[in-house]
């Protein structure tokens, strides 16, 4: 029998080793391709189990034929594959939740559940329709990812600023664990966290030494705490214990652990009321340096979202204007093509603004959502930046297809080049804009480079995604040269290389940078606690080498 034969007669699902199957989710968004040995759809937890069993006891028994002790079986688990690192690539087993494993569970008050292959557009669709609520953490692409992926990466996107991540949301996981064993993670009283240490199974080792590693280690841990809103990096031991609730929460590790601690296989995840009407402040910036300023005093009216975009950016949608409105429909096509006359203005008159601001507001009523408009306008009165307000959803649709648009279109209007994200998630704390986005231009000058950078400027997080030919030697070179430059610029600031992408292969090396090797040692011993047959997507969060960004990089453009 081969593992294609061994998995098939375990699960209820489909379990396929077809070439054009495989070829298929040997790919996300990300600069690296992995081809997987095979590719399973598990129909339940049941089913997710059994593989992961499977798996452990080749791994843990005598010689499968697949290596001394099966050794070379591992698990990546994957949703609807928009990962921008290759998080969920593999060469062993690809284990694929959106196929089956897509069902809704209760829809209550406050919350909803949901297993990890539930598009989050479905989710959406349904937690507004039974209870006028959603989950605020959903990232740009919330049109295609699905709530597994958000889970296991925390992510997070425009409305981050005010509502928060996914970690902020998630109040039960559904787990495998690494043996194949099923649990519930959810916050435990310290009475509930020692009966669960009483266990005498892989669940119980896990709490006893996670809350012992915890414990031994706070100091050190809440030091490396990065001091900036948003971060998707390493493991967040810093949440595993709240001091407010007096709380354990195995959960919290979980969620932006990239499926290498635990297998979610379903999710319960709270849900709130946004406000329905919303009004937007535009602000035209060509000094970077009050940049902070502004910031600072827009931040104060508590803004929905508050995103960016550069000089760069804005060329490029007035290029690309038709391309941008053949999206939409014939009459708001005709509604963009007029209103894009003023930037197609600013282009030919060489007054393009260096960033682009948006700040929206969104309260109850129309009126009050204008008055916090114009309220943070005021604030800026007396510094030197042009500002517009946006009175409605409609007006600052321009604004919004700039930012979501043109850099998805330059990608398809300049052949050869392929969009290659690996400095792509960067955070700063803002009151450093005025020192750090110099150095930042002028390190990425040193390259020729076509980008843009856009990002949450009220976060402090850019998203910087060159485009380059990865058929050519010279710009893997400039991959691996400029990556780290870039991450230690990042570390000077204390930020983070990765706000809500996560590490995957491109990031996962260069986490000591950021960290240090001693916190890095720590992310190592939970790994080896949770998962210590390294079956778990192995070579993610912990382990992962440059060499591996060498070898699965991209070979074409």
């Amino acid at each position: 029998m081969n593992l294609w034969e061994d998995i098939a007669h375990l699960i209820k699902g489909d379990v396929s080793d077809d070439l054009i199957v495989r070829t298929q989710y040997s790919r996300d968004t990300s600069i690296f391709e992995r081809m997987p040995s095979i590719v399973v759809f598990p129909e339940d937890a049941d089913d997710v189990s059994a593989v992961v069993r499977y798996a452990h006891d080749a791994k843990s028994g005598p010689s499968t034929g697949l290596g001394a002790s099966g050794e070379n079986i591992s698990i990546a688990a994957r949703s609807a594959g928009t990962d921008m690192t290759g998080g969920p690539l593999t060469d062993s087993i690809s284990l694929v939740f959106t196929a089956r494993m897509n069902r809704m569970g209760e829809i209550g008050e406050d919350y909803a559940v949901a297993e990890p292959g539930v598009y989050y557009r479905d989710f959406e669709k349904m937690t507004l329709a039974k209870r006028g609520m959603i989950m605020p953490s959903y990232p740009a692409s919330r049109g295609l990812c699905a709530i597994g992926g958000m889970v296991a990466n925390n992510s997070g996107g425009e409305l981050t600023l005010l509502y928060g991540k996914t970690d902020r949301y998630v109040r039960e996981l559904d787990v495998v664990l690494s043996d194949g064993t099923q649990t519930t993670f959810k916050p435990l009283t310290m009475r509930e966290l020692a009966a669960k240490e009483a266990q005498q199974n892989l669940e119980g080792k896990i709490y006893r030494e996670i809350n012992a590693l915890v414990k031994t280690h706070a100091a050190e841990i809440e030091a490396a705490r990065p001091n900036v809103t948003k971060n998707s990096a390493g493991y967040a031991l810093w949440n595993v214990f709240s001091k407010k609730h007096n709380t354990f929460d195995l959960a919290q590790l979980v969620v932006g652990s990239q499926g290498t601690l635990a297998l979610v296989t379903k999710a319960k995840l709270g849900l709130i009321k946004t406000k329905e009407h919303r009004s937007m402040l535009v602000v035209f910036l060509s000094d970077i340096g009050i940049l902070p300023t502004i910031v600072e005093r827009v931040l104060k009216f508590k803004p929905e979202s508050f995103e960016s975009y550069d000089d760069q950016t804005f060329k490029l949608a007035v290029r690309f204007i038709p391309q941008i409105i053949r999206h939409f429909g014939i009459l708001q096509m005709i509604k963009l093509g007029f209103a894009f006359i003023p930037e197609m203005w600013l282009v030919a008159t060489s007054s393009v603004p260096k960033l682009v601001l948006m700040a929206e507001f969104a309260e109850d009523t129309a009126y009050d959502a204008l008055q916090k408009a114009e309220e943070a306008r005021d604030a800026l009165e007396g510094l030197a930046v042009r500002t517009k307000i946006a009175r409605s959803e409609a007006a600052a649709a321009k604004y919004w297809t700039i930012r979501r648009e043109s850099f998805a279109l330059l990608r398809k209007n300049l052949r050869g080049l392929y969009a290659a994200p690996f400095i792509d998630d960067i955070v700063v704390h803002p009151s450093d804009y005025p020192r750090f986005l110099p150095e930042l231009e002028a390190l990425l000058s040193g390259y020729k480079l076509i980008y843009t950078i856009a990002g949450h400027i009220g976060d402090g997080n850019f998203h910087i995604i060159p485009l380059m030919n990865l058929g050519r030697a010279v710009d893997h070179k400039e991959i691996l040269e400029l990556s780290p430059k870039v991450y230690e610029l990042v570390g000077k600031y204390h930020g983070s290389i990765t706000g809500e992408h996560n590490d995957g292969i491109i990031r996962t090396p260069y986490l000591p940078l950021m960290y240090g090797e001693k916190i890095c040692a720590l992310f190592a011993e939970v790994k080896n606690i949770f998962d210590p047959l390294n079956i778990l997507n192995p070579g993610k969060k912990v382990g992962g080498t440059i060499e591996n960004i060498e070898k699965f990089m991209i070979r074409h453009g």
